[in-house]
């Protein structure tokens, strides 16, 4: 039986692991890309304004994701014939709601533009339009994974990636500043969305009252910025606690934990509806195993061929971290499994997580200054206080893990 009647789609697509993973991987390559492209066409204080603006991208997509994760567990636990209303609920909230926050965004510049020394305050509206599509994709992509799409899921992933890599380096060519890549951005932002319009003739308009949805999407936006600061904030310490060489080592050492996050992540995307049904935590430990065993293989491939692992991270000139790398690796592969379990515990609805995130997050601050620590010390203490929480989630009693 479909999943949406008179779609004509299977329930469920083959080998969606790896359709996720080609998409989420490629996307990911695609938008490092088009970084690579932006340093090798701007002048460096253009770059670094486009680096900055970026970065506002990143917590603003924190909406996107909280409304593709609640859309995706609200699919993957109605009943068939509710799904046409559930999907017309999500795309009234989805329409309004990127609005809000490309005007709010476009709104800061007022704040933004001298807090982060840029050269027009154009720049940061462009960054607020840009939040615009990309908050629909949020929606789009919820349907998708909640729908077992894993197809349509993959196109949208792949055409966000490539939006920005094709129109954002086509802009540089034609003009190669800060304002031209902004505006590539934003206009390449909208062909995933043109990609997933099909969504669009799936739902079914109904007066059904939204405020659930908007209180679930709102209390989801807050988990996943708690785990969002927690999984970047080593960046800021190291920055702010550093002298700039070392600094500039940490960094190149973040690329590798990075990698090492990501890797697992479709692992989330593809069982989220499991979680969201599940009544046990069978679900919940075997995928937890399965991104514990892609990080074993990150660790252990870091550990035993370091030179190798230094060629990704920028070369020889960051050779003093090589016998650190495995030290990243491993951080990044544990915050990896922290992901799953927050994304777990969003399919459960149990949005009483984020203070257990917020507690480490002020753990890794007051100790990292506290202790003084160095390169090794601090990628040390974001390893541990991720494998704590990572304990913590994982025998969180059931109770505290409500399914709706």
């Amino acid at each position: 039986m479909n999943r949406l009647s008179g779609t004509g789609a299977p329930a469920v697509e083959a080998k969606p692991g790896l359709t996720v993973a080609i998409g989420m991987v490629g996307m990911n390559a695609a938008m490092y890309g088009f970084t690579v492209a932006a340093n090798r066409t701007l002048v460096p204080s253009d770059f670094g304004a486009v680096t900055a603006l970026l970065g506002i991208l990143l917590i603003g997509t924190v909406v996107a994701l909280a409304v593709q994760a609640v859309t995706a567990r609200r699919l993957a636990v109605a009943e068939p014939d509710d799904l046409p209303e559930v999907i017309a609920q999500t795309l009234r909230v989805s329409a309004w709601m990127s609005a809000a926050v490309g005007v709010a965004v476009a709104a800061s510049t007022v704040v933004l533009t001298p807090l982060l020394r840029l050269p027009s305050p154009l720049l940061v509206v462009l960054a607020g339009a840009t939040l615009v599509p990309l908050t629909m994709m949020g929606a789009q992509a919820g349907i998708a994974q909640g729908l077992r799409r894993w197809n349509l899921l993959m196109a949208i992933y792949l055409s966000s990636g490539l939006g920005r890599l094709v129109i954002g380096s086509i802009a540089l060519l034609v003009s190669p500043t800060q304002t031209a890549a902004m505006i590539g951005i934003a206009i390449g932002g909208w062909l995933p969305v043109i990609v997933g319009v099909s969504v669009l003739r799936m739902g079914r308009t109904t007066p059904q009252p939204l405020r659930p949805l908007v209180r679930e999407i709102a209390l989801s936006s807050h988990v996943l910025l708690a785990y969002f600061v927690l999984s970047n904030l080593d960046a800021l310490v190291a920055r702010n606690s550093l002298d700039a060489h070392d600094s500039g080592l940490y960094a190149s050492g973040l690329i590798l934990a990075k990698a090492a996050l990501f890797l697992p992540q479709f692992v989330s995307v593809v069982v989220f509806g499991d979680l969201a049904r599940a009544t046990t935590t069978s679900a919940r430990l075997r995928a937890a195993a399965m991104v514990a065993a892609l990080g074993g293989v990150a660790v252990l491939a870091t550990a035993v061929l370091p030179h190798v692992a230094l060629i990704l991270v920028g070369g020889d000139r960051y050779e003093e971290i090589a016998d650190e790398l495995w030290l990243f690796a491993l951080a990044g592969s544990i915050l990896a499994l922290v992901h799953l379990l927050v994304f777990d515990a969003l399919a459960r609805h149990a949005h009483g997580v984020a203070p257990l995130l917020w507690v480490a997050v002020v753990a890794v601050v007051t100790i990292a200054y506290g202790l003084d620590v160095h390169i090794t010390g601090l990628v040390l203490t974001v390893a541990g206080v991720a494998g704590t929480l990572a304990v913590a989630l994982l025998t969180l009693p059931n109770g505290t893990r409500k399914a709706q």
